[in-house]
């Protein structure tokens, strides 16, 4: 993972590359990876899936719960975050949400069991409706049947919303009415719910849409999207807190369930049944299970050793090999190297000197393939594989955005290093032959998996989509682990909702929080003699580890959080040979409306003080 002191610079850009055998237009590699998959007999997760047909109101209960309102159903409104998470949706998320709970009732009332609580006491207002409401449809489940396969193809798609077909290139036969092309940028808009931004796509007059043009599998025409730059600075995953993050995940998939409502896709979810997984091992160990293995001898691992390991081999002395991860290694050797790790991995006694790249890949590949729980969730699953149906670029982009924020941290983690390796694969194609297109052709297959008795033909059908994805999440990686402002901005209102409605449970609890109010009171008496002759907008930023603990800071316009570490950094370096030794250390905003945020170097402090002015600022490193 990358370290943060300016933000990570990405590998050097792919060079022109001569016309080879690895046409563009071809699907030959997706399908020599298909087969070489069929040779290992490793095909997917479909033990995990529980047959027969789905239970409503589990169903339902399940999304709830994900989302953080599990309370709806077990009529204990006003503990947890649900009467706040309630307070701060928009409408259209509310209306989203009034539906689940509608959905639960009926299925619970059809079983001839009275629920609970019954949505008209949870949404007071009749009418919750969103201000440009979707087209009725056929009274439907959000969640429909079971699938009998790990990726469930959505069948209520809007003709806007095509998915890659066998043809060389996408197709949109129709186009919906967009507005007309005003911002002609490449950047997304991360201040507004992209649900919202659905509705003024199709309320927008007939015009030229950049977002629905049509899609060649050239990587010269993919679209490129530029991270914003707001006042506020860019915030990613690993910038907040883990209770804030969990926070992040309640809105983001009220927000992800309610875009794909906008653009008329059924968001189907997948349940898994309960399976035994292996708890000792490498290959076959659930991501959880492997980290905390490792963790007992490397703490702080967000990655499995063995992953790491790979990717390390193939980093080193495999980026220039001609074919690398298309090129099968040898599989007897594969298997016995599977067996070496086994053993020997963890007594530090494997030799990696014996391993050969295209060997290495293949174990990478395998390694994967045989997770007893898919990388990208069996949870999530349908609405990866839905977000081919998006014919819009703009729009696939925000639904993976969503998706990225609703994975586990652990599989997120791991996502995240394999992408950042197959960027430098790519940025390595005048040696290797390997295009962005060739890549994401090799390892869309191991990442997405189609069982039951049409998965042949689903797999023909979405072969180019499941590639299509996968190059946009190596090419997006960046802006894709950032953390959109409107997300934070709803866990602020989430926090300053939750502080207002959340009493003292017990005596121990209120004496805590009175002692805690006597420690701040004092604090801020001594802050105040100190700064009796300065104005607002002053803030006094703590730093522990530096030899000046505490430092009294009037902020303008302009100044950023660069600026105030580098001032930190001049008074403490000055009389010492140098100041390289000590970790870096950046400005966290902690507390106010926000757990714990640690700040971009570009962000403009004001507006921080303006938006949280209750917070502490502190200089610190960080912990990743």
């Amino acid at each position: 993972m990358s370290s943060r002191g300016t933000r990570p610079s990405s590998p050097p850009s792919p060079p022109e590359r001569p016309a080879s055998r690895d046409s563009q237009d071809s699907m030959e590699d997706y399908w020599s990876e298909v087969k070489n998959i069929e040779e290992d007999g490793q095909r997917g997760h479909e033990d995990l899936l529980e047959r027969g047909s789905m239970d409503e109101a589990e169903l339902e209960e399940a999304w709830l719960q994900d989302a953080g309102l599990s309370t709806l159903v077990s009529g204990a409104l006003g503990e947890g975050p649900a009467e706040a998470l309630l307070s701060t949706l928009s409408r259209s998320q509310a209306a989203m949400v009034k539906k689940r709970v509608d959905n639960y009732t009926l299925t619970v009332r059809r079983r001839s069991k009275q629920p609970t609580r019954h949505v008209r006491d949870v949404f007071s207002t009749p009418d919750t409706s969103p201000v440009d409401p979707i087209p009725p449809v056929p009274p439907k489940s959000p969640n429909g049947d079971m699938p009998s396969r790990c990726v469930h193809r959505t069948s209520r798609v809007r003709p806007a919303c095509p998915s890659f077909s066998q043809s060389t290139e996408r197709r949109v036969s129709e186009c919906p009415p967009c507005p007309p092309p005003q911002d002609t940028s490449d950047s997304l808009s991360f201040e507004v719910p992209y649900s919202e931004g659905i509705t003024a796509h199709r309320r927008g007059r007939q015009g030229d849409c950049k977002d629905c043009q049509r899609i060649r599998r050239d990587d010269h025409d993919l679209p490129t999207f530029q991270l914003p730059r707001p006042k506020l600075g860019l915030t990613r995953i690993q910038d907040l807190s883990c209770e804030d993050m969990k926070k992040i995940g309640y809105i983001s998939l009220i927000e992800l369930t309610t875009f794909y409502d906008g653009l008329g896709i059924e968001l189907k979810r997948n349940r898994a049944a309960r399976s035994k997984a292996r708890e000792s091992g490498i290959f076959g160990v659930p991501l959880t299970t492997l980290l905390e293995n490792d963790q007992k001898k490397f703490p702080g691992s967000k990655v499995p050793l063995v992953f790491r390991k790979l990717l390390s081999k193939l980093e080193q002395t495999g980026l220039q090999t001609e074919g690398i991860l298309r090129v099968p290694g040898s599989a007897s050797r594969v298997k016995h190297l599977r067996q070496e790790l086994e053993q020997k991995l963890y007594e530090d006694r494997f030799d990696w000197e014996q391993v050969r790249h295209n060997d290495a890949a293949g174990l990478l590949k395998m390694f994967i393939r045989e997770l007893p729980y898919p990388l990208l969730t069996l949870q999530h699953a349908p609405a990866f594989a839905a977000a081919q149906n998006i014919s819009s670029p703009r729009q696939q982009i925000q639904a993976l955005h969503l998706l990225i924020m609703l994975l586990p941290e652990p599989n997120r983690d791991t996502l995240k290093a394999l992408l950042e390796f197959l960027r430098k694969v790519v940025a390595y194609e005048e040696k290797n032959r390997m295009g962005l297109w060739n890549v994401s052709m090799i390892v869309a297959p191991n990442l997405f998996t189609y069982r039951g008795k049409n998965a042949k033909q689903e797999e023909i059908q979405g072969a180019a989509g499941a590639a299509h994805l996968v190059r946009l999440l190596i090419t997006h990686q960046d802006l894709l682990w950032t953390v959109p402002c409107f997300l934070i901005s709803h866990v602020r209102k989430l926090n300053e909702a939750g502080a207002s409605k959340k009493p003292p449970s017990s005596e121990k609890t209120k004496r805590k929080l009175l002692l805690m109010r006597r420690k701040t009171i004092e604090r801020e008496k001594t802050e105040r003699s100190e700064l009796t002759d300065l104005r607002q907008g002053v803030i006094r930023v703590h730093a522990p580890l530096h030899a000046k603990i505490s430092m009294a800071i009037q902020l303008d316009n302009e100044t950023k959080a660069k600026d105030v570490m580098a001032r930190f950094d001049y008074e403490n370096g000055r009389g010492t040979r140098s100041t390289s030794r000590r970790p870096h250390q950046y400005l966290f905003e902690v507390g106010g409306n926000i757990g714990e945020r640690s700040l971009d170097p570009e962000t403009h402090l004001l507006d921080v003080y303006h938006v949280n002015p209750h917070c502490e600022w502190v200089l610190k490193p960080t912990t990743t």
